[in-house]
């Protein structure tokens, strides 16, 4: 069996202080693959560091929406540097939050378009958050047709099917993270069954959003994909090994990613 986690925040703190035995966990749960990506031009570097040092971590280098406000001059140009770098694998994560009003919404939209711009420039996906913004996704994503399609995740979808239909309709996929593994949560999993199968990901986003039966585990990591991986697995109807094949070739394909 083998898992992808294509979303977790390895910088901070309280997984990079204990990355070893972080990885060493992970490959114990057979989650073999990682993307960590990047918030800020700095841990954006540190992305890459952690890709060029351990061969199972891959990077994603962006300014998180919340963050955009605190980039300094030039730091876009400095993030774009990166996005050359052979083990950069995706591009942000940017998007759109109005749970935090940490940024104004004209600049979190003119950041997400600047990432639009590279993601179709270097050929690399995009990783959107998105967070109680769900019309304003929609609006994004049905003005980006007169633009040609997208190429990247919804990441840590919790929306509904209607929008996850234009997600992949726009070339998008459809990440799931603990919170679909959460007892309150049928409705998410529902959405979660009509989703393309070839469309599907599981993500930890850690150190946040630990899955059932760890949620109150701190801080989340990689070894708990399997969590919500089985929980999806179940949900539509499949064995975890499936789910795992196919989330797997799901996220290599996407990130181009050779097989072993």
């Amino acid at each position: 069996m083998e898992w992808f986690d294509t979303h977790a925040h390895l910088f901070e703190e309280a997984i990079l202080s204990q990355i070893d035995d972080v990885l060493d966990r992970a490959a114990q749960a057979d989650v073999k693959t990682i993307v960590a990506v990047g918030t800020t031009l700095e841990d954006s570097r540190t992305c890459i560091e952690l890709a060029e040092k351990y061969p199972q971590i891959y990077a994603s280098v962006g300014i998180h929406p919340n963050h955009s406000a605190e980039a300094q001059p030039g730091d876009r140009e400095k993030v774009e540097e990166l996005m050359s770098h052979p083990k950069v694998v995706a591009i942000g994560e940017t998007g759109l939050d109005r749970y935090w009003d940490f940024a104004p919404f004209d600049l979190q939209r003119e950041y997400l378009d600047w990432h639009v711009e590279k993601s179709r420039q270097y050929g690399k996906p995009l990783i959107i958050h998105m967070r109680e913004c769900e019309q304003d996704i929609v609006d994004w994503l049905e003005a980006s047709k007169a633009d040609g399609p997208l190429n990247g995740i919804l990441h840590s979808y919790t929306g509904d099917a209607k929008l996850a239909e234009l997600g992949v309709d726009c070339g998008m996929h459809i990440s799931f993270a603990g919170m679909l593994t959460f007892k309150s949560n049928q409705v998410l999993r529902d959405v979660a069954k009509t989703i393309p199968a070839e469309r599907l990901l599981v993500e930890t986003d850690c150190p946040y959003l630990s899955p059932e039966p760890c949620r109150k585990q701190r801080p989340n990591e990689p070894a708990l994909v399997v969590h919500t991986g089985s929980c999806l697995a179940y949900e539509r109807g499949l064995d975890p090994a499936e789910m795992a094949q196919q989330t797997t070739a799901n996220a290599k394909k996407l990130f181009g990613i050779a097989e072993a």
